[in-house]
Parts: structure tokens; C-alpha cells; sequence
């Protein structure tokens, strides 16, 4: 490789601590603004509302970092706040006139994300609205997502392949008699890119492939387990629904509505790189424009899918950056106390949670916080309360 390309390299990935440091800004910012939305999760709260404050709070803190730089650095919200509830698989962040309120008992799934400078830090969580340890089916979604994320944050490492990886998270969820939700992908991240193409499945079937990829130092990825009690086929209830959108770049078809040519521009000024909610547009014009937009692939939805009446879906999703000196998990919450109705017995499970995430010679705070990591979903996953993650 040439010096100029090694530059050029260096701008972009982990090799530089500039790059480093923007990601971890933007996770330490989202972490936060999910222990915001947390706080708004009480019966009777409007999810809109806390949609609102989980995206109007990344966009203030975001907005007060690199101010004075003299090169314009482009910040804020990555991925759009999305509360969904129960059997909601996720992707539910409805316009300003919906009425829907969060209920005691209700298992809450949180997914946000913030960028700075195009560097992205996600984390999805689950919480259910109730005092007490989690309990039931209930307790065993949450430990099946949390336990199989644990695993992928172990196999997602430098030389291993992207299918061992799916292999493990489904041999999770058959543990806590839970299936993992088809179709969703866990992606490598890159500046401005949220979808980048090394990839692996949660769970492969015939519909959803991935091309065979090994991870490499270096590399961020955005590591996003969602499981269910029911079967993991969720079906597309009501298109109107769909609110979150990302604008394809690759499509060039010329838009024929007035309406869309004029939403279609403030996307690409606003959103030109990130995932949005349609709540930021202008909303009589979005509606009538966002479907020949869509029609036409300009831009990709994220549809909000269902399982069945009655089942529970739980999602953990975090980033983690590849360092050379091991894995770093940047974005995460601390689980509710969980008492699943399973243990983990498997030992080829229990090897894999057993193994460490830094490498030895790497020392300092960071590795003690993971190891308290380490032990949470081990042989008891009762304790993946006390888990966990940092």
C-alpha cells in the first residue's frame, strides 16, 4: 500500500485517534439519550413525546460538540428515536397526531443512534415497564437477545467468519426456547455509511443471504440481536406506519410530483447520509411525496414488522469498534434484574461466553469493565442484571 493510500486509509478508520474519539463522543452522547427516553418510559407516556426528547436530546449534545473547528462538521441524530412495544419488532417512531402511550407491563424496545462528523454510534434496548425482576417469557426474550449479543461481541473478532457468528446466536435462542427475528442484518459501519456491506445474519434463511466475510482490526460494527417467544416471521401490518426512511444514492430515477421533487430536496440537504423520521419533514407534503419516493427506491423504508398478539420481542443492539488491542463495546445499558424460566447448560455456549474480549497485554479500566461483562451471562443468565454491559 502507498503512503498517500495509507493516509487516505487513516482519515477513515481506527487508525486514527481523531476518528477513535468521534466515535466514542457519539456513543457517550446516545448512551446518554437512552437513559433519557428510559426515564420518559412510564404508563400513559405518548411514544410520540419520547421520540421527540430522545431526538431533540442528540441533537443538542451533538450540537455543542465541535463548534469552533474550522472545517463545518456535519452531527447529530444517526438513527431516529424508535420506541416499540411488545410485539412491535422495532422501527416504531410514529408522526406528531399519533395517540399511542406506553401501558404497565409493556416490554419496551429503545433504537437510537448518533453521529458525529458521519462516525456512528447505535444501541438498541429492551426495558419492561414494571418494578421488580423480569419474570416468565418475558425474562427469557430479554436474556436470549442479551446472551446471543454477548456471544456475536465474542466471535466478531479479527480472522473469524461472519456465518460462525449466526451459527452461535441461533444456538442461543434455541437455549432459552426463543427464535431470532428474520432479517436482521448486523452491519460494519463507516463514515456516513449505517449499512455497510460486510455483513452477517442473525438468522439465515432462504430469502436473506450475506456474502462470506471475515472481520478485520480496525473494523466498527453495529451488532443488532432482536429475539421473539413467537416465531420469528413478523409480517407488515399497515404500510402507513412506516415513518423512518434512508435515501438511496445509488438511484438517479427522475421524480415526477411536484410534491416529491420538493420533499425529495430536503431530504438530500438534511438527510443525505442518515436514516430519518418523516416527523422531520414537512408533514403535508412528506406524505403525499415520501411514496413516489419510495416507489421509485429513492428512498429505503424501514417497515414496522409484527409478530403475533401475545408474543414479546426483545432487541439489544450496541456498537463495537475492533481495536487492536481487542473489542470495545462503546454504546450499552444495564439490563432489569431477569429471571428466566431457562438455564444456559450448553458448554459449547458457555466456552463462548467465557472468552475474553481484550487481549491479555491490553491493560487498564476498560478491560475490568469488560470482564464484569464477562461473567454476567455465563452459566447463570439469571444474572444478566447485573451484567452487564459496562
Amino acid at each position: 500500500m502507498s503512503s498517500d493510500d495509507e493516509r487516505d486509509e487513516k482519515e477513515l478508520d481506527l487508525t486514527s485517534p481523531e476518528v477513535v474519539t468521534k466515535y466514542k463522543t457519539a456513543a457517550e452522547i446516545v448512551n446518554k439519550a437512552l437513559q433519557v427516553v428510559l426515564a420518559e418510559c412510564k404508563p400513559k407516556a405518548k411514544i410520540v413525546d419520547i421520540c421527540e426528547k430522545g431526538d431533540a436530546f442528540i441533537k443538542e449534545q451533538a450540537g455543542s460538540m465541535y463548534k469552533n473547528v474550522k472545517k463545518k462538521i456535519d452531527r447529530g441524530v444517526a438513527f431516529p428515536t424508535c420506541v416499540s412495544v411488545n410485539n412491535t419488532v422495532g422501527h416504531f417512531s410514529p408522526l406528531a397526531s399519533d395517540e399511542t402511550v406506553l401501558e404497565e407491563g409493556d416490554m419496551v424496545k429503545i433504537d437510537m443512534g448518533c453521529h458525529i462528523d458521519g462516525f456512528i454510534a447505535l444501541v438498541a434496548h429492551t426495558h419492561v415497564i414494571q418494578d421488580g425482576p423480569i419474570t416468565g417469557r418475558k425474562a427469557d426474550v430479554i436474556a436470549a437477545a442479551n446472551t446471543a449479543a454477548e456471544v456475536a461481541l465474542r466471535l466478531v473478532r479479527p480472522g473469524k467468519k461472519n456465518h460462525a457468528v449466526t451459527e452461535a446466536i441461533q444456538k442461543v435462542a434455541e437455549a432459552y426456547d426463543c427464535k431470532i427475528v428474520e432479517g436482521v442484518i448486523s452491519h460494519q459501519m463507516k463514515q456516513n455509511v449505517i449499512d455497510g456491506s460486510k455483513s452477517f445474519l442473525s438468522v439465515s434463511t432462504p430469502e436473506t443471504r450475506v456474502d462470506e466475510a471475515e472481520f478485520e482490526e480496525n473494523e466498527v460494527y453495529a451488532i443488532d440481536i432482536v429475539a421473539s417467544t413467537g416465531d420469528g416471521k413478523p409480517k407488515l401490518l399497515d404500510e402507513k406506519q412506516t415513518t423512518v426512511y434512508k435515501k438511496d444514492a445509488a438511484v438517479n430515477y427522475q421524480l415526477k410530483m411536484k410534491a416529491s421533487r420538493f420533499i425529495f430536496s430536503e431530504i438530500k440537504e438534511k438527510f443525505p447520509h442518515m436514516p430519518f423520521t418523516a416527523r422531520s419533514l414537512e408533514e403535508k407534503r412528506a406524505r403525499l411525496g415520501l411514496v413516489e419516493c419510495v416507489n421509485h427506491g429513492h428512498l429505503q423504508p424501514y417497515p414496522v414488522l409484527y409478530e403475533k398478539p401475545g408474543d414479546f420481542v426483545a432487541q439489544i443492539k450496541f456498537t463495537v469498534l475492533l481495536m487492536p488491542n481487542g473489542s470495545d463495546r462503546i454504546t450499552s445499558h444495564t439490563l432489569q434484574e431477569l429471571q428466566p424460566t431457562k438455564t444456559i447448560d450448553d458448554p459449547e455456549i458457555k466456552g463462548w461466553l467465557a472468552l475474553g474480549i481484550k487481549k491479555k497485554k491490553g491493560g487498564g479500566k476498560k478491560k475490568k469493565a469488560k470482564k464484569t461483562g464477562e461473567t454476567s451471562t455465563e452459566a447463570e443468565p439469571m444474572e444478566a442484571s447485573s451484567s452487564a454491559q459496562e
